[in-house]
This record gives structure tokens, C-alpha cells and sequence, in this order.
């Protein structure tokens, strides 16, 4: 009897990539056998975060799918987590500890919980971000946007 491969589920916009977006990738690929990687739509990063993106979909999704911790890329169009997991059936969802008890992942905990599924959050890379490097690039060449 073989056993059941636990796939694990991780979703981002990994705009001008950096350590805190591979942190993600290599934790959540040590907590599982299959790691399937949402890159988020250059229109659901507008119309999410009200800004847009430096790096296009295109090349965002070709730099994820590069990582070796990374079993599969897909398109995420929609935040909806428990929408994710009705497509790719994952066992665990990972995410940065930022999201903890925000109300939309409680909501996503409760929900996932009814399928047999588990988030599990990892320490947010605070010295790193995209907001951060973003803000010294707008301070230096001017804003991006």
C-alpha cells in the first residue's frame, strides 16, 4: 500500500522576488510532498492591492516555476483560498505569519477545516519585503506606479 502524497498549497504575487517569497517556498516544501504555487494575476494584484505590479505575470510565473521547491505553478485569479482548494484539493495551505488571525484567514481556517485540510503559518520575513524595497526604489528613482 503506498501512502497518500500530502500536497501542500501557497499563493502570492512574488513581485520583485526576494528571500522572505523563497523562505515561503523551501518551508512550505519541507511540510509537504507536492507543493502547488499560486502566482497572482497581474489585474488581481490591481484590483486587490490597488497598485500594480514591477515585474509582469509572465515573468513572475516563470521565476516561480524555476524554484526547485516548486512541484507546480498555477494561475491565481481569485484570494479565495477555500476556492483554491475546491481546484487543487491540497491538504495544507501555507502563509506567512502576517496573515494569522486576520478575519478572512480564520475564515479560510474554519472552512478548510470542514474538508480536512490545515493552514500553517511560518515566520514573516520582516527584514525583507516587497513593500519595503519598493519605498526605497520609489526614494531613489521615483514612484514605480
Amino acid at each position: 500500500m503506498t501512502e497518500k502524497k500530502m500536497i501542500g498549497y501557497t499563493a502570492g504575487a512574488f513581485d520583485i522576488f526576494h528571500i522572505g517569497h523563497l523562505n515561503l517556498l523551501k518551508r512550505s516544501k519541507e511540510n509537504c510532498d507536492y507543493l502547488i504555487v499560486g502566482v497572482t494575476t497581474d489585474e488581481l494584484i490591481k484590483k486587490a492591492k490597488k497598485g500594480s505590479s514591477v515585474i509582469p505575470f509572465s515573468e513572475r510565473f516563470e521565476i516561480v516555476s524555476s524554484i526547485r521547491y516548486v512541484d507546480e505553478v498555477v494561475v491565481q485569479d481569485d484570494l479565495d483560498k477555500v476556492l483554491a482548494w475546491k481546484k487543487y484539493h491540497y491538504d495544507v495551505l501555507f502563509s506567512g505569519d502576517d496573515w494569522k488571525g486576520n478575519p478572512r484567514w480564520v475564515g479560510y481556517e474554519n472552512e478548510l477545516s470542514k474538508v480536512g485540510a490545515k493552514v500553517v503559518y511560518f515566520p514573516y520575513t520582516k527584514e525583507t519585503s516587497s513593500t519595503k524595497i519598493r519605498q526605497v526604489i520609489d526614494k531613489i528613482y521615483g514612484a514605480l506606479d
